[in-house]
């Protein structure tokens, strides 16, 4: 199995890990404990209804209980959805995060891609609109977009889901960095959900709670038809107990999200302002990561300063330079830029001396 994503430890150990783009502030301190809670149980069967979680996150988001549908990460809805629909053709604007193009393949589904323009950060266009038709059965959204951070225009994402609506085109809506807003509430759909039958968001507590090792996501939707489907597609205990009780604590953190808002907000700008003094190109971000353009071997080089960055030369729709950062704590933001101008200022004086014997 080949590695093609962020958070590759397990290859490069003892690196400090930008290549993947959770919660800087690390979990919390009490989901740890709950996780722990959780392990303590485990002679018992998980609830194969997640029924707390259910119950509370209904509860904390104001959205019917029976619209709610978890798994072992967002990943794994991605194929429990695909396999319950079994798309003929589908549409994925690119570039995009792997997973939904993977899916897709898995039900041999014929995928139509859109490219999507540097300039406007990697976002759907008006233009996409034309594309949802009566040829399409699936479509495959993210807001804020994997990999250039940027949140998508909401407006625009109503208009998809009113087409959507009028085809018959399932729109899978992943916003899993969408509480890394200072706004979320005025970018989700969630509430759309229940006036779009064809809607099915989707996120996960992985990145804002810092857990991806816990492994936890859900989807909304009003269809309930497709929700039954999904649940006989799955496994009955796809979510452990740790990961349900880790979940159940992570909804208390609203002071642990804000903080973290914050935090990402001015460590975004800081390192922006660094990659705008170095001269690296970069699409100014919405969240937790920014994406970089350089002519240099970046993943090669930062790993000579024991710094993992990703590679984003596996996204369909983008060129051979392209890298993301993941925007992390002062101390360790520091560090990648210490390593950055360390590179630029190498780079600069061989060019020079070159200049030199050639002059």
């Amino acid at each position: 199995m080949i590695y093609g994503h962020g958070g590759d430890i397990y290859t490069y150990q003892g690196m400090l890990d930008f290549s993947v783009n959770v919660n800087p502030l690390g979990p919390p301190q009490r989901v740890i404990e709950a996780a722990k809670r959780g392990a303590e149980l485990a002679a018992a069967y998980p609830d194969s209804r997640c029924g707390r979680l259910r119950e509370k996150l209904s509860q904390r988001q104001g959205i019917p209980g029976e619209c709610y549908i978890f798994g072992n990460g967002a990943a794994e809805l991605l194929y429990n959805l695909v396999l319950a629909e079994k798309p003929g053709r589908a549409l994925i604007p690119v570039p995009a995060f792997s997973e939904y193009e993977q899916a897709l393949r898995t039900v041999g589904c014929e995928i139509k891609y859109y490219q999507t323009k540097q300039d406007n950060g990697y976002c759907i266009d008006s233009n996409f609109l034309s594309e949802l038709n009566e040829e399409i059965d699936l479509v495959f959204l993210c807001s804020p977009t994997n990999p250039s951070g940027r949140a998508a225009d909401r407006y625009l994402l109503c208009q998809a889901a009113e087409r959507c609506e009028r085809f018959g085109i399932r729109m899978v809506l992943d916003e899993c960095f969408m509480e890394f807003l200072q706004r979320p509430e005025a970018h989700s759909m969630i509430r759309e959900t229940g006036d779009h039958r064809q809607l099915f968001t989707m996120r996960a507590f992985t990145k804002t709670y810092a857990m991806p090792g816990l492994r936890l996501g859900y989807g909304i939707s009003s269809d309930h038809e497709l929700l039954e489907r999904m649940n006989r597609a799955r496994q009955p205990w796809n979510v452990s107990i740790p990961a349900q009780e880790a979940g159940i604590a992570a909804l208390d953190e609203s002071e642990y999200v804000k903080t973290a808002r914050k935090l990402i907000a001015e460590e975004r700008l800081y390192l922006e302002k660094v990659l705008e003094e170095l001269g690296i190109k970069y699409i100014s971000s919405d969240v937790n990561f920014i994406l970089i353009h350089t002519e240099k071997a970046l993943f090669e080089e930062m790993k000579k300063y024991g710094i993992l960055i990703r590679d984003c030369g596996n996204y369909r729709g983008l060129e051979k330079g392209w890298y993301r950062i993941a925007v992390r704590t002062h101390e360790a933001n520091m560090r990648l830029v210490n390593a950055l101008e360390d590179i630029c200022r190498t780079e600069s004086t061989q060019y020079k001396q070159s200049e030199e014997k050639t002059g």
